[in-house]
């Protein structure tokens, strides 16, 4: 890579740049620009793809070269066939929009095959009006769509390890996803139901084979709920709840039940087995707290990652994802010394409430040993935490919510490894 200028300003120790480098600098420091005598010979050498027609046009995926992003750690629990999890693999994507083929998957009986034509949504329970919808008629109702990011409470739980598990970012922290995410404020559906003056809460019921049931309370349900039909301009794909789900923006993936089938208004939570046995933060003095829904403010490195390896001293892009489940994030910062010194990383354009935040830095990494790693401040003043605060008042095994700072090491071949600081 094409060495920096000698006067150029570091934010913070260990080779950290401005964040606006790369605004300033354009492309030619990064090597990124062809010179003159390269210009001069394009067209002398013609690809075999510039010799002849491509391929026909059809219902076309991804590039050949490019079938290795795909989801991670497809997996089943043992002994069951679709229940477990998928991961978006995060270490090759960019922007804040994730496809919807690359959407991670949880599952806790597999994937129904629901016919549109025969699915029903029902509002009962503590309501004047008990109600029945079907997709025609919730295609009559106002529509909104928003960007948000939806992310599993158990994403990140191998971080817990005594020791630090090499796996790719994907593997430790793929289950968030962002999208745009559009269907029918549920506030207008229970509206017209009527809600009677003692439904307090909600719990919501889908159609797989686990009949899997969590407890909203109604406050959040006539915020910014939706009934969620179609995620990035298409209609929800089976593995995401085809033909509807429960959509709470900023809260907890295993509460935004997928095939959602029911609604019943309630006076108080039903205590279901998904929310009292799993789902729960179990503190070091025994007490389970249950209901946690919102989602902690969190950021990942995603490249320079591992298996994402330096190729050699000079000047390398850190970027990643960072979220909360409270608002928009206000800012990220960057550490190259492993904490001693921070500089603030670069926020794309697009800073959403509740969704996929992603930032940059330039860094110079000089060959030596480095250890980076991020923070995140959201626009509530929630600062990221290190892993040591993280377990402050946990039980030992609990792993729901893990939203501390991750370190990526780095040696002097370039090769990255998860480290524990």
């Amino acid at each position: 890579m094409k060495e920096t200028p000698d006067n150029i300003n570091f934010a913070a120790n260990n080779g950290l740049l401005d964040r606006r480098f790369f605004l300033k600098a354009g492309l030619g420091v990064g090597g990124g620009l062809m010179s003159a005598s390269a210009l001069s010979s394009e067209g002398k050498d013609r690809f075999p793809w510039m010799k002849q027609p491509g391929m026909p046009m059809g219902q076309s995926g991804p590039s050949r070269f490019e079938e290795h992003i795909k989801r991670e750690g497809v997996g089943s629990q043992p002994g069951t066939t679709g229940s477990g999890a998928s991961r978006t693999p995060i270490e090759y994507l960019d922007g804040i929009i994730t496809p919807s083929r690359l959407h991670f998957e949880r599952h806790h009986s597999g994937i129904p095959d629901i016919d549109p034509a025969q699915h029903r949504l029902v509002i009962h329970g503590l309501v004047e009006r008990p109600l029945s919808f079907s997709m025609e008629s919730l295609a009559r109702y106002e529509h909104v769509s928003n960007i948000q990011f939806l992310e599993c409470s158990g994403n990140s739980g191998a971080m817990i390890s005594p020791k630090p598990l090499q796996r790719k970012a994907s593997n430790l922290h793929g289950l968030v996803s962002c999208s745009e995410w559009g269907g029918v404020p549920l506030k207008i559906l229970l509206d017209e139901a009527g809600i009677k003056p003692e439904g307090k809460w909600i719990v919501a019921s889908g159609s797989d084979a686990a009949m899997m049931s969590r407890s909203v309370p109604i406050e959040k349900i006539m915020d910014d709920a939706i009934i969620a039909t179609h995620q990035n301009g298409e209609p929800l794909r089976p593995s995401n709840g085809y033909p509807m789900r429960l959509f709470l923006p900023g809260w907890e993936g295993n509460a935004c039940v997928k095939w959602l089938r029911t609604i019943k208004v309630t006076s108080g939570p039903s205590m279901t087995k998904d929310e009292t046995s799993k789902y729960s933060d179990l503190r070091d003095d025994g007490i389970a707290e249950l209901f946690t829904f919102p989602m902690g403010v969190k950021s990942v490195i995603t490249s320079p990652s591992l298996s994402l390896n330096l190729t050699g001293p000079g000047i390398y892009q850190i970027k990643g994802i960072a979220w909360s489940g409270s608002g928009k994030i206000k800012s990220v910062e960057l550490s190259a010394d492993g904490g001693k010194t921070w500089a603030e990383a670069l926020l794309d354009e697009h800073v959403l409430p509740k969704a996929l935040t992603r930032f940059r830095s330039a860094w110079k990494w000089d060959g030596t040993p480095a250890t980076i790693m991020s923070r995140a401040i959201d626009e509530k003043g929630n600062i990221q935490p290190t892993r040591e605060q993280w377990f402050v008042g946990r039980a030992k095994n609990t792993f729901y919510h893990f939203n501390a700072i991750q370190t990526w090491g780095v040696n002097t071949a370039g090769e990255i490894n998860n480290v524990y600081l």
